[in-house]
C-alpha cells in the first residue's frame, strides 16, 4: 500500500507538467518547419555552435531519438560543430522535463538544467569546431528525411499533427522510461536505509563521479531521471551529486556515444561525452558549494508526508489521462502479430539495431520509403524490425539505414 500512495504522489506531481510538455512538443513539431534548423547551422563558429545548442534545448528528444535527427542535420549540411552542440543539448532537458523538474525539484533545479546544457553543449560544440576541417560541398550529402518539399498543411491540420505527434509519438517514446524511473524512485523511497547515502553526503565530488559511473551506462529520459533524483536527495545525496545524474543520465550511454563516433568521427564522440561529464560535475560543485542550500530542498521535504495525503482532482484527472495515453501507447504492442506473418513474396525484412523510440520509427519509415521500388515500410521497434514491400536493391536500404544513423543487422 506504501509502494501505491508513494507511485501515485509522483505520478500526481508530474501529469500536469508532462501533459503541458507533450502539447507543447507537439505544436513545435507541426508548426516549426522542418529545414528551418540546418539553414542556420552550417559553420563552425560560435554563432552555429549556439544556434544548434538553443534549439536543442527545448525539443524534448531522448539521447536515443536525437541521433538520428542529429545525423540528418550534419548530411544536409550542418557542421560537426553545431550539430554536436544539438547532440549535447537535446537529451539534457526539453519542454516536458523543464516543467516536470519545476513541479517535483523546485524552480532553482528547473533554471538550473537548461542553463548547464546550453553552456555544456555550447562548450562541447566549439571543441569539436577548432578540429573539424572544411568540407567540400561533393561531401555533404542531403538527407532524404527533407529532401522533399513539405506539403502545405491547413491549421486544422497542423493542430491534429500536433496532438498525434505529442500525446501519441511523444508518448510513445519516452513512456517506458518515464514508467521506470517513477517505479525506480518510488522503490528507492521505501527500500534504501535513510542514512545509506550519507557518507557519500558528506563527500560530493566522490557522489558525483559515483553518479558518472552509474549514469554513463543507464539510459533513462530527461523527464523518467527527475524522479530518481528526487529520490536520491530524499535518502542523503547532495543536490549538486543528483544534478549530475539528471545531466548525465539522459545525455550519455554506450549505444550513444557508439553511434556518433561511427556518424561524426571519434572527436565529436569524445568531445560529446567529455563536455557532458565534466559540464555535469562543474555545475554540481556550483550548486552545492556556491549556490544556498535552501533552494534545493523546498521540494523534497514535503514528500514524505505528502504521498500519505489525498490526491487534489486535478492532478488525479491529469493522471488518469496520462496513464490511458501510455495505456493506448503500449496495449497494442502486446497483440501486434509477428513481423513474419502474412508477407507477401516481395517483403523483405531488415534486422536494425539502434531503433529505440517513435522518432527513430519515422526516421527509418520514412527514408526507406523513398528508395525506388518500395511500395510500404512498417517498423516494429520491439522486434527491432522494418519489413519493406516492392523490389528493390537491398544493398541500396542497407547502405541508407546506415546513413541515417542506425547499424543493419542483417536481412531476416
Amino acid at each position: 500500500m506504501e509502494f501505491l500512495n508513494t507511485f501515485l504522489f509522483m505520478l500526481g506531481e508530474m501529469s500536469p507538467y508532462i501533459l503541458l510538455g507533450f502539447l507543447v512538443a507537439g505544436l513545435l513539431h507541426a508548426f516549426v518547419p522542418a529545414g528551418l534548423m540546418s539553414r542556420h547551422l552550417s559553420g563552425t563558429g560560435p554563432s552555429s555552435v549556439i544556434k544548434g545548442a538553443l534549439i536543442g534545448v527545448p525539443l524534448p528528444l531522448c539521447s536515443c531519438g536525437v541521433l538520428p535527427t542529429a545525423v540528418a542535420l550534419h548530411r544536409q549540411g550542418a557542421s560537426r560543430a553545431s550539430s554536436s552542440a544539438f547532440l549535447i543539448a537535446t537529451p539534457q532537458t526539453g519542454v516536458d522535463s523543464i516543467a516536470a523538474t519545476w513541479s517535483m525539484l523546485g524552480p532553482a533545479f528547473a533554471l538550473i538544467r537548461p542553463v548547464a546544457a546550453l553552456i555544456t553543449s555550447v562548450a562541447g560544440g566549439l571543441i569539436v569546431g577548432r578540429t573539424e576541417k572544411s568540407e567540400t560541398a561533393s561531401e555533404v550529402k542531403a538527407c532524404m528525411v527533407c529532401a522533399d518539399e513539405v506539403q502545405p498543411r491547413t491549421f486544422a491540420q497542423k493542430c491534429r499533427e500536433a496532438i498525434v505527434y505529442g500525446f501519441h509519438t511523444m508518448v510513445g517514446s519516452i513512456g517506458k522510461w518515464l514508467v521506470i524511473g517513477l517505479v525506480g524512485a518510488t522503490l528507492i523511497t521505501m527500500f534504501v536505509p535513510e542514512n545509506f547515502l550519507a557518507s557519500l553526503g558528506a563527500h560530493p565530488l566522490l557522489a558525483m563521479l559515483a553518479m558518472v559511473v552509474i549514469a554513463v551506462p543507464m539510459y533513462v529520459c530527461a523527464t523518467g531521471s527527475i524522479p530518481i533524483a528526487l529520490s536520491l536527495i530524499l535518502k542523503g545525496l547532495s543536490p549538486g551529486a543528483a544534478f549530475v545524474l539528471l545531466m548525465a543520465g539522459p545525455a550519455a550511454n554506450f549505444a550513444s556515444i557508439a553511434v556518433i563516433s561511427r556518424a561524426m568521427g571519434r572527436r565529436a564522440a569524445a568531445a560529446y561525452l567529455g563536455s557532458i561529464v565534466v559540464g555535469a560535475i562543474a555545475f554540481g560543485l556550483l550548486i552545492d558549494y556556491l549556490l544556498p542550500r535552501s533552494w534545493f530542498v523546498a521540494a523534497g521535504t514535503s514528500v514524505h508526508a505528502a504521498c500519505h495525503h489525498a490526491m487534489p482532482l486535478f492532478d488525479a484527472i491529469c493522471s488518469a489521462l496520462l496513464v490511458a495515453l501510455l495505456a493506448a501507447a503500449f496495449i497494442p504492442r502486446f497483440f501486434k502479430r509477428s513481423p513474419k506473418q502474412n508477407l507477401s513474396a516481395m517483403t523483405t525484412i531488415y534486422k536494425i539495431k539502434g531503433m529505440s523510440c517513435g522518432h527513430c520509427k519515422a526516421s527509418v519509415e520514412k527514408n526507406l520509403s523513398r528508395l525506388p521500388g518500395v511500395e510500404s515500410v512498417t517498423v516494429d521497434l520491439s522486434e527491432g524490425t522494418a519489413a519493406v514491400e516492392g523490389e528493390h536493391s537491398r544493398e541500396d536500404a542497407l547502405r541508407l539505414i546506415e546513413e541515417i544513423g542506425f547499424e543493419p543487422a542483417g536481412v531476416l
